[in-house]
């Protein structure tokens, strides 16, 4: 657990698990619906076109997913009131409060209640930022 100095929120979930979370909901979002490749166009472009496309049998989502579902409950519930915090729900002074509503909630459901949350990328990020955290590191290490 790390304790923030600037908003005293302690978190039970690491901010590296939350930057993951945060990489992979912003390619789910980046993903749009399929299209029919136009008989006339050039077959070798059309493969480039795939990576946005979402197919059902897509990995994105699955990683997604898979992600949140492998946070234990107290770390999905900070998931889940972080997402609220950063969407305006609340205000970091309310964290408690979000995490008792977020606890009370929370049912095994936590993936598929956050992947249908649009924008839930920046929503996680204004949150994290919100209780002064940040992902410049992570991002760092990935690159």
């Amino acid at each position: 657990m790390a304790e923030d100095e600037a908003s005293g929120v302690e978190l039970d979930v690491s901010v590296k698990k939350v930057c993951y979370i945060i990489v992979k909901a912003r390619e789910f979002d980046a993903k749009v619906d399929t299209v029919e490749p136009d008989p006339g166009s050039n077959p070798n472009d059309d493969d480039e076109r795939i990576v946005l496309e979402d197919y059902e049998d897509d990995a994105t989502l699955q990683e997604l997913r898979d992600a949140i579902d492998a946070l234990n409950e107290d770390e999905a519930i900070d998931v889940i009131a972080m997402a609220w915090v950063g969407r305006g729900d609340f205000d970091v002074e309310e964290w408690d409060e979000a995490r008792a509503l977020a606890a009370e909630r929370h049912r095994l459901r936590s993936s598929a209640y956050l992947t249908g949350m649009p924008a839930l990328g920046d929503y996680l990020e204004e949150g994290l930022s919100q209780l002064g955290y940040s992902c410049e590191d992570f991002e760092i290490d990935r690159l």
